[in-house]
């Protein structure tokens, strides 16, 4: 029997319009018989594992096949390596192949003028490829978005090729936000968010009605949601074929180095300080919000001991008869890379000073700056970093100059004076760039601080709306954990850390 392969990628038919039906229409004339089976495939030919090749090569191993119509050679691969081991495997099976473009002859001038082809159409493949990304980057230099990412809170303007933003999604990232960062009775964690919004309904961005975890720790960590949006972040080579591989051969994603990064406008959705502040509490969030266990621990993932560094975990221990619950840092597992020091504190001594202290600062909203307050210096940052970046640029062109020195034939200054005058020059840049460095960590702090002031105000205003005895242990469970981000134990003393 008689079969006829055809294959086309999207890419290759938007370029030359060579559709299948153009490819099985030739192919059935040079088979000249109505009886072929056709084997069509509708992917790139870059790689080796496709639906209906790998069944043309099964028939022909079983002896169904005995002879095989296709219109190039590079419809089999557009790689030589591949296309060269097809046709070997079918010439051991005394299979005839066939092509309408062209003859094959099992001669030396014919294999080697078989072999030129598949590496012209090898090298062909490539420059398109190349030509494609070139043509993609530009685009995105440009500050063209290239397509609809599918990102929640944005939709795709085609016409402008921008990313606008959606109100209605934009609406629902905000309450995201506020529901993780802020206290509240709604919800507790990433968890809590997706339960909630799958019970109120709300569509996810392909219209599933069920939200997961990841899905919200996604969008908690999207830095698309404060305007930085990038295009060339992700190499995506040979991943084409991961459909038809093998779990362990696909190709994986691989981020490109920062400096290759091609930054887009992209209309923010949440302010600056709230994104930053969530990813800290993600940071601390398998800590903080570990499963459940038997007994409910007040201050449970926020404890650590302060000469160990261990984490305090609560436990129920036994005392002259007696059951009492404590935080320790002795780590009981095989894994533990550190076994603990043995610091061992009573739960209801430690929850009442922590819980006291907390509320203190709620008691009194005008202490909170106080609470919170970083000793930072807060002089003249802008115009001391306009100074130091002045420097910088100078110190650059000295070490510009002395290389053009260095690379010279004068004579009027040796060798050994310019590499000392390069090194000077590089510990000055190195002084400068980390002097620029911990002025603008110091301005993120400040503003930082800000956040953290209001962050506490908020919890204020949620506990003093509530009476006394109406606190729960959730609440106060809940009003801790947005104030305090740790709690360490050392033997005489007890240090509360804020966000």
């Amino acid at each position: 029997m008689i079969g006829i392969y055809a294959r086309v990628s999207t890419e290759e038919q938007a370029k030359s319009g060579f559709s299948l039906d153009d490819q099985l229409r030739e192919c059935r004339k040079k088979a000249a018989t109505s009886e072929a089976a056709e084997y069509v495939d509708d992917v790139s030919g870059e790689f080796l594992d496709r639906p209906a090749l790998s069944r043309l090569r099964r028939d022909a191993k079983e002896g169904l096949i005995t002879k095989i119509v296709c219109l190039d050679p590079d419809r089999l691969s557009r790689k030589l390596m591949n296309q060269l081991l097809i046709t070997d495997e079918f010439d051991k099976r005394g299979i005839e192949l066939v092509f309408v473009n062209g003859e094959y002859a099992k001669t030396p001038e014919g294999q080697l003028f078989y072999s030129m082809r598949g590496a012209i159409a090898e090298f062909e493949k490539a420059k398109i490829n190349e030509r494609m990304s070139r043509g993609r980057r530009e685009k995105a230099r440009q500050g063209r978005v290239l397509r609809d990412f599918q990102i929640y809170g944005y939709s795709y303007d085609s016409k402008k090729e921008q990313i606008v933003i959606n109100e209605a999604e934009a609406a629902v990232v905000r309450l995201v936000f506020d529901l993780f960062t802020q206290p509240n009775e709604l919800v507790q964690g990433m968890n809590g968010i997706a339960v909630y919004l799958t019970n109120k309904g709300v569509p996810t961005k392909r219209g599933a009605s069920v939200w997961h975890r990841q899905v919200v720790r996604q969008m908690l960590m999207n830095e698309a949601y404060v305007g930085r949006f990038y295009q060339n972040k992700w190499n995506t080579e040979g991943m084409l074929g991961n459909q038809f591989r093998e779990p362990d051969e696909k190709v994986r994603m691989k981020m490109r180095p920062k400096d290759e990064w091609i930054s887009l406008p992209c209309p923010s959705i949440i302010d600056e300080v709230k994104f930053e502040h969530a990813q800290r509490l993600l940071k601390e969030s398998r800590r903080r919000w570990a499963g459940r266990s038997f007994n409910e621990y007040l201050l449970s993932g926020l404890v650590r001991c302060g000469s160990c560094g261990n984490t305090m975990s609560g436990r129920k221990v036994k005392n002259w008869s007696q059951h009492i619950f404590e935080y320790t840092d002795v780590k009981n597992t095989a894994g533990a890379k550190n076994k603990g020091c043995g610091r061992r504190v009573r739960c209801e001594q430690l929850d009442n000073q922590v819980w006291e202290t907390v509320r203190s600062w709620l008691n009194n909203p005008d202490e909170i700056a106080i609470a919170v307050e970083e000793k930072v210096e807060t002089p003249f940052e802008q115009v001391e970093l306009e100074r130091l970046q002045k420097e910088l640029e100078k110190t650059k062109a000295g070490r510009k100059r002395l290389l053009k020195l260095f690379a010279s034939v004068e004579e009027d200054i040796s060798e050994e004076d310019i590499r000392q005058g390069l090194k000077e020059l590089k510990e000055k840049e190195d002084k400068l760039n980390q002097r620029s460095n911990e002025l603008h960590e110091q301005a993120k702090l400040q503003i930082a601080n800000e956040y953290n002031r209001n962050l506490i105000q908020e919890a204020a205003d949620y506990y003093l709306s509530k009476a006394q005895d109406e606190l729960s242990f959730g609440d106060k469970k809940e009003l801790i954990r947005h104030v305090v981000r740790e709690v360490r134990v050392y033997e005489e003393s007890v240090e509360i850390y804020t966000f």
